[in-house]
């Protein structure tokens, strides 16, 4: 199997050289390459064809949001999971929301780290449930929609088999494991998502729990 190809996006040399050290312990994933912001990021990804993307939030020339708004319409293929020092509910839920498969904090743990890569370069959403429980729990302002607009007085889009799709989606469950737990097959539970993703104009299954958690949608 081919090993995962990682960028590492970071503005601080010592915390890109720290993730470097730590990725190569693993012989499922090779460092393609650094970056020092996301303009760097943006110019370096087509030499060097990441797989996943480590990307920090505040950093000079391009942040990492807007790094992650470019990337959804450059490069939709390439999973981007967010590393950062700062532990704020309205940064986790806008970079859930552009489009990131993950949200991790610099103190995490090296197992939770190489999980979260992984589950990314298989197009899963892995969030821990600290992040999650935040998630569900935030504001609704933070949702970046018109607070006053009739989007989010309407009810919810989705049916209620895809409610309970991303109920599950959202307890962290594997395509597999829902099907088994509805009693559906998981070309079913594609579907739904497929119809959930279109409904809620995303292209993530964290960026579909963030955008429904934060409708109201999800409990």
């Amino acid at each position: 199997m081919k090993p995962i190809r990682v960028l590492i996006v970071d503005d601080h040399l010592i915390i890109r050289e720290g993730l470097k050290l730590i990725l190569e312990t693993s012989d499922s994933i090779h460092v393609a390459g650094e970056a020092a912001d996301g303009a760097a990021c943006l110019e370096m990804i087509d030499a060097t064809g990441p797989d996943v993307i480590l990307m920090d939030l505040r950093m000079p020339r391009m942040d990492g949001l807007t790094a992650i708004n470019h990337l959804r319409q450059s490069h939709p293929q390439v999973a981007v999971i967010i590393l950062t020092t700062y532990n704020e509910d309205d940064l986790m839920i806008r970079g859930l929301r552009a489009g990131a498969q993950g949200y991790l904090l610099k103190d995490t743990r090296r197992e939770q780290l190489l999980e979260t890569i992984q589950a990314a370069a298989r197009g899963q959403t892995l969030l821990s449930p600290e992040i999650m429980a935040r998630v569900l729990a935030a504001p609704r302002d933070m949702s970046g929609s018109d607070a006053s607009g009739a989007e989010e007085d309407a009810g919810s889009p989705l049916t209620e088999r895809e409610q309970e799709v991303l109920a599950a989606v959202a307890q962290g469950q594997r395509n597999k494991e829902i099907a088994r737990h509805l009693a559906i097959t998981e070309r079913t539970v594609k579907a739904h998502l497929t119809s959930i993703f279109q409904k809620l104009d995303v292209d993530s299954r964290a960026a579909a729990v963030a955008a429904a958690a934060q409708q109201g949608w999800l409990g």
